[in-house]
């Protein structure tokens, strides 16, 4: 009988990676909570499409910081349709100095407000932007300036412009401190009607903030 040759290959076999000791339902529970904390996180960055904050000034005079803004802002195609069927859209901007402290938080100094309402009149198809200093009452009674405008081009123009707006006094201010203003503007939700505000809950294209901040240095001796 002649002999059988037997080849044998030089060629080793890869090893299998080892299988992970978590079971199968457990990594997906795990990947599902993963892609919810991501979704989390990103929820402020699309708030941040509806528009930005351009320009921001400050200007210290002798009685107090004075703070200057342009806006670019976009509304939503919902805002919108929710303007021309008469519902008013109440916007809040906002402004807090801060004095920096490295051993604690630091210290709020001066807080401002200032409250807008943009409304359309499907009557005369004229638009109405109301400012005032405090929020608005629900019976509309109140001290606030009004203007009206023939479209919303024109209204956005002004809503967009904030122009020396005085957010601090001389006397809550130090010469030798260098302080920083964190501005806001954003639409106010609670005063949606109730309905709206129920399907708001979660809608990014409800959820209008534009936020930006700047520092104020220390003024020089002698000034």
């Amino acid at each position: 009988m002649g002999r059988v040759n037997k080849t044998v290959s030089s060629t080793h076999c890869c090893k299998k990676s080892p299988e992970s000791p978590w079971p199968a339902w457990v990594r997906w529970c795990a990947a599902l909570i993963w892609l919810v904390l991501l979704g989390l996180c990103l929820q402020p960055a699309r708030a941040q499409h509806h528009g930005e904050i351009r320009e921001l000034q400050l200007e210290r005079s002798s009685d107090g910081l004075y703070l200057t803004a342009a806006l670019q802002l976009e509304l939503p195609t919902i805002v919108q349709d929710a303007l021309y069927k008469g519902i008013s859209m109440h916007f809040i901007a906002d402004a807090e100095v801060l004095r920096p402290r490295w051993y604690w938080t630091d210290k709020v100094v001066a807080r401002a407000a200032r409250y807008l309402r943009l409304s359309y009149q499907p009557l005369t198809r004229r638009w109405r932007l109301a400012q005032s200093a405090t929020p608005f009452a629900a019976t509309g009674l109140g001290v606030s300036l009004e203007q009206n405008y023939d479209d919303l081009t024109d209204v956005l123009a002004a809503l967009q412009r904030i122009a020396r707006w005085k957010i601090a006094d001389e006397g809550s201010l130090d010469d030798s401190v260098a302080y920083v203003v964190n501005f806001q503007f954003r639409l106010d939700m609670s005063q949606l009607p109730r309905p709206l505000q129920i399907g708001a809950v979660g809608g990014s294209s409800w959820n209008i903030v534009l936020t930006r901040s700047t520092s104020f240095p220390a003024q020089e001796p002698g000034r």
